[in-house]
């Protein structure tokens, strides 16, 4: 069957000249190259794009759809993920939280649906910034940017905080994991370690990652059929009670309960599209990172699914709620529950878990930051690509140096302004993951009418689920202006703390943005247009 065929603004490979044939990135620049670098290309409809800026190519083939599918997991951190939503969730709808599990996945199954046509027709690593500057225009498509590496920045100090806290217990370490400075300094190198890893080549990334998600998985699964034995068998130590098929009804709690319900579902599914950012480095890049992404959601529901249900049924709601806020922490108090002197599997899942994820959430940050100065969006410098290893080293440093900066500044506050950063995130992605789906719904606007695929898989779909992340970002932003609602329980200028973070950084990715457009506006003269010409196919 025939595949869109991409667009012809594709600038990710426009780098080299045939005057300057130097390798970059394990390929030649004539033979990556799609133009001339420092000309313009034609857009999708025609018109002139910015000139694309000198760069070498990420390393084509690096990786394969499992790979891929590995990278995706790991980057949701589905142990770490399940153990910070889980006691809050099960607070707000009781036995309802693996309907609820399977109500988030809706618009996640929508729009990595989305990704994974829209990276058909570009297969571009920085995905939603690509594919919304082709459909929506270049400022959309910049602010859509500076979300992805924002969530990178907010989000990769404290996965690695989790990582080295669970790590200390899970080897009987409690005395260093309850100490702040020696967490704090080894979550700093921890950092530098991953980010060392992400630039010393996506191989070697990738297999470490198939490691890490096998050995979580393992561990989840090995909790969860020891938690259900124990239900059934009747030997549980707190207040278990037996799994019921009602369970599976998000809607058993309510509606306002099933609102922030699904705001933590959210972030827990939260990362699969890290798949669609190594596009460039995967084999088949057209098909096989947006099947990675799809096939990431599906894995998680049943994760997440048969883990909520064992966690529910072992330690009832009572208990759950009560420990509500303690987050990730719960998992720690559970896996002593369930496993005794055996809790360090638990305990390893979740540390592997954030470790894993620690290094999968810089992909998309500093790829983003890469596409974004092939198109001039950002300065040049970020889109250095290492020479040897084909993996952009200068945006991945600039990822990790910030988020370090934010970690530190953050935890020094307190735990709970860390926690509240957290919460921030939620705005970040529901607001570029509604941007995608709009964007493919705009970009294949000639193809809706085709027949119900089309207008299923390319339009409705899409759209519905932009809509429901629209209308979990609205009602965020109303419980997050509550300051009673934040970890911290006090108001920064009169606002919740996580409200004021993300008031923050859009704020200053709009400066950014007009300073970066007063100093270069060559990617402002992009204009949108739509997906070229092709038959349909699924």
């Amino acid at each position: 069957m025939a595949e869109d065929t991409p667009p012809d603004t594709t600038t990710r490979a426009a780098t080299a000249t045939a005057a300057a044939p130097a390798v970059r990135g394990g390929t030649t620049g004539t033979a990556a190259a799609a133009g001339t670098a420092g000309t313009a290309a034609p857009s999708g409809n025609g018109t002139q794009a910015a000139p694309s800026a000198p760069a070498g190519a990420l390393k084509p083939d690096a990786i394969g759809f499992l790979d891929a599918l590995a990278i995706g997991l790991n980057a949701t951190s589905p142990a770490y993920s399940l153990a910070a939503v889980i006691g809050p969730l099960v607070a707000l709808v009781g036995v309802h939280a693996p309907g609820v599990m399977l109500a988030s996945f809706v618009p996640m199954l929508l729009i990595a649906s989305a990704f994974h046509f829209l990276n058909r027709a570009d297969p571009d690593c920085g995905t939603t910034f690509s594919w919304v500057t082709r459909a929506l225009g270049p400022t959309t498509g910049w602010l859509g940017g500076w979300a992805i590496a924002m969530t990178g920045v907010l989000v990769v100090g404290s996965l690695a905080d989790v990582a080295v806290g669970f790590g200390l217990l899970a080897v009987g370490a409690d005395g260093l994991a309850g100490n702040a400075l020696v967490r704090e300094v080894l979550t700093v190198l921890l950092i530098l370690l991953m980010s060392w890893l992400c630039v010393r080549g996506t191989e070697a990334s990738a297999r470490f990652q198939n490691v890490l998600v096998l050995l979580q998985v393992l561990c989840l699964v090995v909790f969860a059929a020891v938690a259900v034995y124990r239900v059934y068998a009747g030997t549980g130590s707190l207040d278990a009670v037996r799994p019921a098929a009602g369970w599976l009804d998000p809607f058993g709690a309510g509606g306002p309960a099933l609102t922030g319900g699904l705001l933590l579902g959210v972030f827990a599914y939260w990362g699969w599209e890290s798949a669609v950012n190594l596009t460039e480095e995967t084999k088949d890049p057209a098909n096989a990172p947006g099947r990675a992404g799809i096939w990431s959601t599906v894995v998680l529901l049943a994760t997440y699914v048969a883990v909520a249900f064992a966690v529910v049924a072992y330690a009832g709601t009572a208990y759950l709620a009560g420990q509500a806020d303690a987050e990730e922490d719960v998992f720690a108090a559970l896996a002593r529950e369930v496993l005794g002197g055996w809790d360090w599997i638990l305990l390893l899942a979740v540390a592997t878990s954030a470790l894993a994820s620690t290094q999968t959430t810089i992909i998309p940050a500093s790829r983003t930051a890469l596409s974004m100065a092939r198109r001039r969006a950002l300065p040049d410098g970020f889109a250095h690509i290492d020479a040897r290893r084909g993996t952009p080293s200068t945006s991945t440093w600039w990822v990790t140096g910030t988020a370090t900066v934010w970690y530190v500044v953050i935890h020094r506050i307190s735990e709970n302004a860390l926690a509240d950063s957290l919460t921030a995130l939620s705005l970040l992605i529901a607001f570029y993951y509604a941007l995608t789906g709009i964007a493919c719904a705009v970009w294949y606007r000639r193809r809706l009418m085709r027949g119900p695929g089309p207008f299923l898989l390319l339009g409705a779909g899409p759209l519905l689920g932009s809509a429901l992340l629209i209308w979990l970002l609205v009602e965020s932003v109303a419980d997050m202006a509550d300051p009673d609602n934040a970890s911290s329980a006090t108001a920064w200028f009169g606002l919740g703390a996580p409200l004021v973070i993300a008031l923050f950084l859009a704020g200053a990715g709009v400066v950014l943005m007009l300073l970066r457009r007063a100093a270069s506006g060559a990617f402002w003269r992009e204009r949108p247009g739509v997906a070229p010409e092709a038959p349909w196919s699924p």
